[in-house]
């Protein structure tokens, strides 16, 4: 049986091409959701909350599409159990939706995505390495511990900020999913400014994720910026290789399979 995976689509998203192309070619059957059309999601297995700048992020980013009448069929799936993943701006609406940390009940943030310490947009190359033992996060299925993601962090809006207390509990019960990290996993301060150098959440059950960086941007080698070796031009097989960022996505589509088959 194969495993249907919904990108859902608000007023504003911008990176759903790249992540259905991403979800695509590790097998699993994707397809783009539009807002207006809700009453279509309860027949997906899982749920991907891409990247961009939904309801061009009025009031907070991802505060107006985390009450979108298609979260209301998303909150009740992660409940049930279902696999949800928000990449950047998608983690946004996670947030706003509280679903992660998932301290609290859904609908009641606990913490939220602030604006970048630097007070402006920032692209960058990063790395994240996964903070919590595999068996933490089952919505990433085979996941080795300590596994490096290449990702690019490209928000205006990816500093987690939380009470004490909160972040607290975020760091002590198993909550922060992914740290930034150099290329040789050894960890470095987030970017952003992010409290815990945070850069992935997970709710208790480990199966909802919220991610800043995008992998799906370091997906293919033409897409990956390495300095050690040169550029793959003229090679076309070089060039449309899979680069490591496909890696988070094939342990997404284990995991949303496992759970189709169960």
């Amino acid at each position: 049986m194969s495993a249907r995976v919904a990108v859902v689509v608000f007023p504003g998203t911008n990176s759903e091409d790249e992540t259905l192309r991403a979800l695509q070619a590790v097998g699993l059957e994707a397809e783009l959701v539009h807002w207006s059309r809700p009453e279509t999601l309860p027949r997906f297995d899982a749920y991907v909350l891409p990247g961009g700048f939904a309801y061009e992020d009025r009031v907070r980013s991802g505060a107006v599409a985390a009450h979108d009448e298609a979260m209301r069929t998303i909150v009740e799936a992660a409940e049930a159990g279902k696999f949800v993943l928000g990449i950047c701006n998608g983690a946004q609406i996670l947030a706003e939706a509280g679903l992660v940390p998932g301290t609290g009940a859904a609908r009641r943030p606990t913490a939220a995505f602030a604006p970048n310490a630097s007070g402006r947009f920032q692209s960058v190359h990063v790395y994240v390495k996964l903070a919590v033992a595999p068996a933490r996060v089952p919505i990433l299925g085979g996941i080795e511990p300590g596994a490096l993601i290449p990702a690019w962090a490209s928000h205006g809006d990816g500093r987690l900020a939380a009470p004490p207390d909160e972040l607290a509990r975020i760091a002590n019960d198993g909550h922060l999913a992914f740290v930034y990290a150099d290329r040789d996993g050894n960890p470095v301060p987030a970017p952003n400014g992010a409290a815990l150098d945070c850069a992935g959440l997970t709710n208790r059950a480990g199966n909802v994720l919220a991610i800043m960086p995008h992998p799906e941007r370091d997906a293919w080698t033409f897409q990956h910026v390495d300095g050690t070796r040169e550029p793959a031009r003229g090679d076309t097989s070089e060039m449309l290789a899979p680069s490591g960022g496909i890696r988070f996505f094939a342990c997404f589509a284990q995991a949303v399979r496992a759970g189709v088959a169960a």
